[in-house]
């Protein structure tokens, strides 16, 4: 019987690379450099050598090894279709599986990596025990995982969970990354903090030890819990956003928990306070049981969910 899979996470600088037990335990952890010359043909087999040695290092089969699963950065159908390349490695568009095992014969799939981070957090983190999850990533842009019923919710071309580019503001006048104005990125990821909170010291004179220093995500929240009333209306506003977008999301998908993960997180509970009463204030009626949560998994959801993609 198999007793082991490979996560794989790819990224741009570095590929990390997980072996796990069949119930989930991370027995091993590496990572391989992204070489991503020559539009990154040398990263699946960079990455099959590695396993490979691993392999060789345990004494492990390919009779032992239940599948390898990869998250890659760019919409992933659900064939494990690159569907629209990846630009940040180079990639064109191919089938991720079918190169794979071209280099090791076992079963492979493919997600998108925020999709197989929010996987991670739904079979070992923040939303262990559910099978109806939304996975928020707040970093420098605003990610999402959706999981209904135990599976991935990846969409006709692989852009399922693009939550970040929920339109939210009719009055915006900067574009966000997608080209569009007025995204909930704009206001809830760490340079969407920063945004809010530029637009709120240039309102008036107020003191606030945000005047002071550089502008982050962090120092904004660092100011709320030291009770800086500017912050604090930063941070309501910032709450509003990301509250009223998951109630949107909720109405759609009715998950029983939201995960939220990604640097801003790092702010810890209090991030939660500000939210989860404007969620209450918009979503649905019976939607409005969906509990809230911190990710759990740091840097290691990418190669859990991808393992979860062949265990779970």
């Amino acid at each position: 019987m198999s007793k082991y899979a490979f996560g794989v996470d790819v990224g741009g600088t570095t590929v990390k690379i997980g072996l796990f037990d069949k119930e989930g335990t991370v027995l091993d952890k590496w990572e391989v450099p992204t070489r991503k010359e020559n539009n990154g043909e040398n990263v699946l087999p960079d990455v099959a050598k590695s396993l490979l040695a691993k392999m060789q290092e345990k004494g492990i089969a390919e009779a032992d090894l239940a599948g390898i699963g990869i998250g890659a950065p760019g919409a992933v159908d659900d064939n494990g279709t690159l569907v629209g390349g990846a630009v940040n490695i180079g990639w064109p568009v191919f089938n991720i599986p079918e190169v794979m095992q071209s280099y090791i014969n076992v079963p492979v799939k493919a997600a998108n990596d925020a999709n197989a981070a929010a996987f991670g957090e739904l079979w070992q983190g923040g939303g262990k025990g559910c099978n109806d999850m939304v996975a928020v990533t707040l970093g420098t842009g605003v990610g999402g995982g959706i999981i209904v019923g135990g599976r991935l919710l990846v969409g006709a071309t692989g852009a399922g969970g693009e939550i970040g580019h929920i339109h939210l503001e009719d009055n915006e006048t900067e574009a966000c990354g997608c080209k569009n104005k007025g995204c909930l990125e704009q206001y809830a990821s760490a340079t969407g903090i920063v945004r809010l909170a530029k637009r709120r010291l240039a309102k008036d004179d107020q003191p606030s030890v945000l005047r002071e220093g550089e502008l982050s995500a962090k120092s904004v929240f660092d100011a709320v819990k030291a009770g800086d009333a500017v912050a604090i209306e930063i941070a309501k506003q910032f709450g509003e956003y990301l509250g009223k977008g998951l109630a949107a999301v909720a109405g759609v998908v009715n998950p029983e928990i939201f995960v939220i993960g990604g640097g801003v997180s790092k702010a810890g509970e209090i991030l939660l306070s500000f939210v989860e009463p404007e969620f209450q204030k918009y979503a649905f009626q019976q939607c409005r049981g969906a509990k809230f949560a911190l990710a759990t998994l740091g840097n290691d959801a990418g190669i859990y969910g991808a393992a979860g993609l062949i265990l779970r």
